[in-house]
Protein backbone atom coordinates (compact mmCIF):
# COMPACT_ATOMS: atom_id res chain seq x y z
CA UNK A 1 0.00 0.00 0.00
CA UNK A 2 1.81 3.13 -1.03
CA UNK A 3 1.45 6.30 1.41
CA UNK A 4 2.26 8.98 -1.57
CA UNK A 5 -0.17 11.48 -0.47
CA UNK A 6 -1.33 10.95 2.79
CA UNK A 7 -2.48 14.10 4.20
CA UNK A 8 -3.59 17.32 2.24
CA UNK A 9 -1.75 19.69 0.49
CA UNK A 10 0.36 22.80 1.76
CA UNK A 11 -2.16 24.51 -0.93
CA UNK A 12 -5.57 23.62 0.91
CA UNK A 13 -3.94 24.17 4.40
CA UNK A 14 -3.18 27.71 3.75
CA UNK A 15 -6.72 27.80 1.64
CA UNK A 16 -8.98 26.55 4.75
CA UNK A 17 -6.44 28.05 7.50
CA UNK A 18 -5.01 31.38 6.18
CA UNK A 19 -5.69 33.98 3.46
CA UNK A 20 -4.27 31.97 0.67
CA UNK A 21 -4.45 35.13 -1.98
CA UNK A 22 -2.65 37.46 0.38
CA UNK A 23 0.13 34.98 1.19
CA UNK A 24 0.92 34.24 -2.52
CA UNK A 25 0.62 38.08 -3.07
CA UNK A 26 3.26 38.76 -0.58
CA UNK A 27 5.43 35.79 -2.04
CA UNK A 28 5.50 37.37 -5.40
CA UNK A 29 6.16 40.58 -4.16
CA UNK A 30 8.58 39.92 -2.21
CA UNK A 31 10.89 37.79 -5.42
CA UNK A 32 9.93 40.40 -7.55
CA UNK A 33 11.49 43.02 -4.99
CA UNK A 34 14.71 40.46 -4.22
CA UNK A 35 14.90 39.93 -7.99
CA UNK A 36 15.16 43.88 -8.63
CA UNK A 37 17.15 44.72 -5.53
CA UNK A 38 19.94 41.91 -6.60
CA UNK A 39 19.96 43.65 -10.67
CA UNK A 40 20.48 46.91 -8.43
CA UNK A 41 23.41 45.41 -7.17
CA UNK A 42 24.82 43.91 -10.05
CA UNK A 43 25.03 47.07 -11.87
CA UNK A 44 26.33 48.90 -8.77
CA UNK A 45 22.94 51.34 -8.53
CA UNK A 46 22.21 52.38 -5.36
CA UNK A 47 19.01 52.88 -4.23
CA UNK A 48 19.67 57.05 -3.79
CA UNK A 49 20.66 57.01 -7.49
CA UNK A 50 17.57 54.76 -8.58
CA UNK A 51 15.44 57.56 -7.19
CA UNK A 52 17.09 60.14 -8.90
CA UNK A 53 16.41 57.95 -12.13
CA UNK A 54 12.91 57.62 -11.27
CA UNK A 55 12.51 61.14 -10.50
CA UNK A 56 11.52 60.23 -6.89
CA UNK A 57 12.91 60.37 -2.89
CA UNK A 58 14.63 57.75 -2.09
CA UNK A 59 11.96 57.05 0.85
CA UNK A 60 9.81 56.03 -2.07
CA UNK A 61 11.90 53.85 -3.51
CA UNK A 62 12.50 52.18 -0.33
CA UNK A 63 8.61 51.70 -0.08
CA UNK A 64 8.10 50.69 -3.63
CA UNK A 65 10.92 47.48 -3.01
CA UNK A 66 9.18 46.56 0.26
CA UNK A 67 6.63 43.60 -0.72
CA UNK A 68 3.85 44.65 2.23
CA UNK A 69 3.62 47.95 -0.13
CA UNK A 70 1.47 47.76 -3.31
CA UNK A 71 3.72 49.15 -6.71
CA UNK A 72 1.81 50.17 -9.71
CA UNK A 73 3.05 47.79 -12.80
CA UNK A 74 4.00 51.00 -14.74
CA UNK A 75 6.43 51.61 -12.00
CA UNK A 76 7.72 48.49 -11.52
CA UNK A 77 8.39 48.29 -15.62
CA UNK A 78 10.46 51.90 -15.38
CA UNK A 79 12.64 50.45 -12.27
CA UNK A 80 13.08 47.35 -14.23
CA UNK A 81 13.98 49.11 -17.06
CA UNK A 82 16.84 51.61 -15.72
CA UNK A 83 18.38 47.77 -14.31
CA UNK A 84 18.30 45.86 -17.76
CA UNK A 85 15.37 43.95 -16.99
CA UNK A 86 11.56 43.34 -18.25
CA UNK A 87 8.64 42.66 -16.69
CA UNK A 88 6.90 39.64 -17.81
CA UNK A 89 3.67 38.80 -16.14
CA UNK A 90 1.46 35.86 -17.05
CA UNK A 91 -1.77 34.66 -15.89
CA UNK A 92 -2.19 30.82 -15.11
Amino acid sequence: MSKAHIGSSLDNHLTSDAPFEETQVLAVKEVVASQLVAAMQKQSLSKARLAILLKTSRSQVDRRLSPSRDVTLSTLQRAAALVGRKVQIELV
